[in-house]
């Protein structure tokens, strides 16, 4: 079961099972005190998990929050329904910007994604679910937007976050290492992207650990 919230936050009823479905179905219960938050560039953007509205209006006083980016796209859980209206009620600019975890990552949404970050209102926030795999993943597209190298974003995906490299996530690491290996030194990261990037390549290519990916799919339940 993906979901028991029903869409409506109107009565309280309905932000019960909102809340209901967040802290226990969506795992948020783990994310009361974890928090999974990092700067990616200090002062313009940091990342985490999916934050319930009480972090969200922290964080948004502590650090200037101007624009929060949703990872996870428009899940229609409680998680995302509470995250909305809090983002709302705060006045952030709202992104939905849909990556996935498992995948070789897609062009259109590289593009996408830095189309939203070059013309966004600073400082942001992103997260996914759990602030390890989508989030590593578009911090470490960042840190390649901002002039980095292939070696700074890969930090981004990382065991310190919960990223698992060896299991299906680690696709993203390798999507950065064929960046590295092909295109790094001699064309800038975008023109690589729109020119030189295989997709199919890249999927057809990479082998995940079969206990690595149990272990990173089942056991920690991240998306």
């Amino acid at each position: 079961m993906d979901t028991i919230f029903r869409g409506n936050l109107d009565s309280p009823r309905g932000r019960a099972t909102a809340w209901v479905d967040a802290l226990f179905v969506d795992h948020a219960v783990f994310r009361l005190v974890w928090s999974n938050l990092a700067p990616v560039i200090p002062g313009k953007v940091y990342r985490c998990n999916h934050p319930l509205p009480n972090r969200l209006r922290s964080l948004t006083r502590r650090l200037g929050i101007k624009t929060l980016i949703n990872l996870r796209g428009q899940a229609g859980n409680g998680s995302d329904a509470l995250s909305r209206s809090t983002a709302a009620e705060l006045g952030l600019a709202f992104h939905d910007m849909a990556l996935e975890s498992r995948g070789a990552p897609q062009r259109d949404r590289i593009l996408r994604l830095h189309h939203i970050y070059s013309t966004m209102h600073g400082p942001a926030l992103l997260h996914c679910k759990s602030g390890a795999d989508r989030a590593g993943l578009a911090s470490g597209l960042i840190v390649l937007f901002e002039g980095g190298t292939a070696s700074q974003a890969l930090q981004q995906l990382s065991l310190r976050f919960g990223h698992i490299r060896q299991a299906r996530t680690g696709i993203l690491d390798a999507f950065f290492l064929r960046y590295q290996r092909e295109g790094e030194g001699r064309k800038p990261f975008l023109d690589w992207v729109q020119q030189d990037y295989d997709e199919a390549a890249l999927r057809r290519d990479f082998r995940a650990n079969g206990l690595a990916s149990f272990v990173n799919d089942w056991v920690l339940a991240h998306e």
